[in-house]
């Protein structure tokens, strides 16, 4: 029962979550209201059934604590912040968000910046306010992932994540990695480490590439509507370093398995072989 109401409270908090912007943000309609609450429903049943399930399912690190948590958190913040900032702007009083946004977008505006690129990739025509909207916006979900990901290495660098004397099981915190497929589980662990990482770090500037390629076949994203900056902005942020987080993450449980073999080793090494008789 603890482990089902866990389950649940998971749930409500993933819907909570995804409620958050359209409760925030004024002048929601009724259609996107009833669109957001649908969508909800739906996140919070796929995250209860699967940490209800005995079996792993789609979520990584499910039984390794407290990784997902600090992804979910550092998301709930940056979307939250952005949401703030969206209903202080749209009120005409930005305040001390405001600033702060505003102030860490003239930071970040030189050229090859990720936040500029991203501005640079949306449809020309549109008002200066909004650009600037934009920039503030990417900058500062920016700084906050940033921050989420130095909280990760933080706390792998003290040693509280993995926690010390917990088990760790490969098969439920990784249930997409097959550990008998292909090479050594260890060199492919760090081979996908190394990807992940790759990744994020390349996403930043490529995503408004392909933001802007993207506007040559579909209709152009422009944010101009709050709710979808918030969620743009948000992903387009959190996705990068949720890659390099989990290139982290893999990298030290590849480590996990290296030293745990090298005590196995050692301590076979240390106990005395049987003696041979001469018949032997």
């Amino acid at each position: 029962m603890s482990h089902v109401a866990q389950s649940f409270l998971r749930g409500l908090l993933v819907a909570a979550f995804v409620l958050l912007p359209a409760m925030l943000l004024p002048a929601i309609s009724q259609d996107v209201a009833q669109a957001a609450t649908l969508i909800a429903l739906i996140s919070a049943a796929v995250v209860m059934a699967e940490y209800a399930a005995a079996y792993p399912g789609l979520i990584e690190f499910r039984d390794a604590k407290p990784y997902n948590r600090l992804r979910f958190g550092m998301l709930v913040a940056v979307v939250l912040a952005l949401a703030l900032l969206q209903r202080g702007l749209e009120s005409g009083d930005g305040g001390a968000l405001g600033a702060t946004a505003l102030w860490l977008a003239s930071a970040f505006d030189f050229s090859f910046s990720p936040i500029r690129l991203l501005v640079l990739s949306l449809p020309q025509g549109l008002p200066v306010e909004h650009l600037l909207n934009v920039m503030a916006s990417a900058a500062l979900a920016f700084v906050m992932c940033f921050v989420g990901l130095l909280v990760f290495i933080g706390a792998m660098a003290t040693g509280y994540w993995p926690a010390k004397g917990s088990s760790f099981n490969v098969w439920i915190n990784l249930p997409n990695f097959d550990p008998t497929k292909g090479v050594d589980v260890v060199q492919r662990l760090e081979r996908d480490a190394q990807i992940n990482g790759l990744l994020g770090l390349v996403l930043p500037f490529s995503l408004p590439v392909l933001l802007h390629l993207s506007s040559l076949l579909v209709q152009p994203i422009t944010f101009e509507v709050g709710l979808t900056l918030v969620w743009g902005v948000a992903f387009w942020a959190f996705i990068p370093f949720s890659l390099i987080m989990r290139g982290i993450a893999m990298y030290r449980v590849a480590q996990l398995i290296r030293l745990q073999r090298r005590r196995i080793a050692e301590e076979e090494a240390a106990v005395p072989l049987p003696a041979r008789s001469a018949y032997s």
